[in-house]
């Protein structure tokens, strides 16, 4: 077994002109045999993270050693075949194919491996059974339920028993059954496996052998005020991810919501002209706490927080946010 070490890891890539580092400077190690959770909001770059670790985006800089393996230092050829000898992924959309059975998705990667249909065959068989899905084996993907599905995904990525197993929120849309059934077999792959699991699920936090918070770097903050047009229905933000921009409203109406655990909303406010939200998060860098979509057609204007100081003044915006009623993030 091998152990995955990463060193100063950099991502970063231009948006809108600015430079962006969802990954700045990352030191990782996971020994071999254990399961490591990356936990963090959305947009924090759990996923880019998993995307280099497989071998499917190159970093900007730093190190990522697999064993022997010095993924960062592969070309495109080696890249391929590390992807498929050495790396097992399950995606959180499942990516399974829509008109293969669910034993024919599982022998995807041994048909390209060169494996003999036969042979395909009785793997597929062996696995789909261990993760319980032995009477399911010609069923296609439309005719499985999420977790199903997933567990479909997950019987695939270890079909050629690879020794690094990637999980991109693999409890995402399932229920608290569901769930119970694909932490299962996570937790049991780490016994022999490098797993590395993306979640923002606090459900899978006791399997772990170690939890890597991972905290968003934002967008450089000297940028100007970026203009945004919406239309009626479309959403600027939602709850949970991150942002760095703090709006006005130009002009229009917009819902601020709060999604609620049984899946309602609640209405925090309706914002109009001369109205800003998003302060709380973008100054103490806390995900978003409310949905801002548009109730009418509308046009917000977006600072940063260096901006939005400037344009304000720096006690206006203090004494304005300490006497908010509501956390408008």
């Amino acid at each position: 077994m091998s152990d995955l070490r990463v060193k100063d890891l950099v991502v970063e890539y231009s948006s809108g002109g600015y430079a962006v580092r969802p990954i700045d400077g990352l030191d990782l190690e996971v020994e071999a045999g254990s399961l490591a959770i990356l936990l963090g909001p959305s947009g924090c770059g759990k996923t880019t993270l998993l995307s280099c670790l497989g071998g499917i985006l190159r970093p900007t800089a730093g190190r990522i050693e697999f064993g022997d393996i010095e993924v960062t230092a592969l070309d495109r050829r080696e890249l391929s075949s590390y992807r498929r000898n050495t790396v097992g992924i399950v995606f959180q959309a499942f990516n399974l194919v829509p008109s293969l059975t669910a034993i024919e998705n599982v022998s995807v990667p041994m048909w390209a491996a060169g494996m003999s249909r036969a042979a395909a065959r009785q793997r597929a068989e062996e696995l789909l059974s261990r993760v319980g899905l032995a009477d399911r084996l010609r069923h296609r993907p439309g005719d499985l339920s999420g977790g199903q599905q997933q567990r479909v995904a997950v019987a695939r990525a270890i079909a050629l028993d690879p020794p690094l197993v990637l999980a991109d929120e693999p409890t995402a849309h399932l229920d608290f059954i569901q769930v119970e059934e694909v932490l299962r077999i996570i937790r049991e792959l780490a016994d022999d496996h490098v797993v590395v699991v993306a979640t923002h699920d606090t459900r899978i936090l006791p399997l772990a052998d170690r939890v890597v918070e991972l905290v968003p770097h934002l967008a450089s903050t000297d940028r100007p005020p970026e203009t945004v047009s919406l239309t009626a229905g479309s959403v600027l933000f939602e709850q949970g991810t991150m942002g760095d921009l703090i709006y006005i409203v130009s002009d229009g109406e917009l819902e601020i919501v709060r999604e609620l655990a049984n899946g309602g909303e609640e209405l925090l406010k309706i914002a109009t002209a001369g109205d800003y939200f998003g302060e709380i998060g973008t100054l103490f860098g806390m995900p978003r706490s409310a949905t801002v979509r548009a109730r009418t057609d509308a046009t917000v204007i977006g600072y940063t927080v260096q901006a939005f100081r400037e344009r304000l003044g720096a006690t206006g915006v203090h004494d304005a946010i300490e006497h908010r009623p509501l956390d408008l993030d």
